[in-house]
């Protein structure tokens, strides 16, 4: 059955290996980036591997909020279902850390914003629906307050409280749902694959990004990722199982959302 699945950050990496093995499987892909020159390349290559696919393009950038919004407008103004919301977008370092929105940009584009396209496309995601957060191996402890303003502390850090903040958020929205919603799922696709971010991060070449995308397909659309709503994949292993003692804590999960809440609300109302 087709499906029109959206993935963000999509013009390289693990994103445009997935999206590349969607539309060849014949799905809809709906490709997003931040540069316009990077989008039209992701998609030409989608396109000489499955010169029939249908593929649809989005720019935006994660890292502001007005910008998640519009985003979100412009996909609910032309689509009425979507299967699948991959968000893959991610950074580790960046040149300017604190946002127009007064909001540290690694926490905004790798934790916020996949929440606020979450929430804003709800309405696009049935039941059968499923919303795949990338996480990673790579998570530290934090207060929810820290995703309020700018962090000093490394980068490294700063990646892994934003990847344990999503995974969080991950399992909350879960418990909120309680099987009404899509299905929400925190994968790692395995560590040190060969992305621009692992290259920028690590000086390594890193491995084949196509498991990294085999692991994505298989939470965007097989059985065995059907009925795990919360619940954490670390590819590293193999299975599920829990990522960090404060994904499995129901009061600290909610703290994270309800601090995102009120930055949504104190930044678009």
């Amino acid at each position: 059955m087709k499906k029109t699945i959206l993935i963000t950050g999509s013009t390289d990496g693990i994103g445009l290996k997935t999206a590349i093995m969607l539309a060849e499987m014949g799905h809809k892909v709906l490709v997003h980036g931040r540069n316009a020159q990077k989008i039209e390349q992701a998609v030409k290559l989608i396109l000489v591997s499955s010169p029939n696919a249908e593929v649809g393009s989005y720019q935006a950038d994660l890292s502001l909020l007005s910008e998640v919004t519009l985003l979100a407008k412009r996909i609910k103004q032309q689509h009425v279902v979507i299967d699948v919301l991959i968000n893959n977008a991610g950074v580790f370092n960046v040149a300017d850390i604190e946002t127009k929105d007064g909001l540290d940009a690694r926490f905004m584009v790798n934790t916020i914003a996949p929440y606020l396209l979450y929430k804003l496309l709800l309405s696009l995601l049935g039941n059968q629906s499923r919303v795949i957060n990338l996480s990673s191996a790579a998570q530290a402890s934090l207060s929810a307050d820290e995703l309020t303003k700018p962090s000093f502390l490394a980068d490294g850090t700063v990646y892994a409280q934003s990847k344990l903040a999503l995974t969080m958020w991950t399992y909350g929205v879960a418990k909120q749902l309680q099987n009404t919603g899509p299905t929400v799922i925190a994968v790692n696709p395995k560590s040190l694959l060969g992305s621009k971010m692992v290259k920028q991060a690590y000086g390594i070449a890193g491995g084949d990004l196509k498991i990294g995308a085999d692991i994505l397909i298989k939470a965007a659309l097989s059985e065995a990722f059907a009925d795990v709503s919360g619940q954490y994949f670390d590819n590293d292993i193999g299975q599920f199982t829990v990522a960090h003692p404060d994904a499995a804590n129901a009061l600290k999960c909610q703290q994270v959302i309800d601090v995102m809440d009120g930055i949504i609300a104190q930044n678009l109302n």
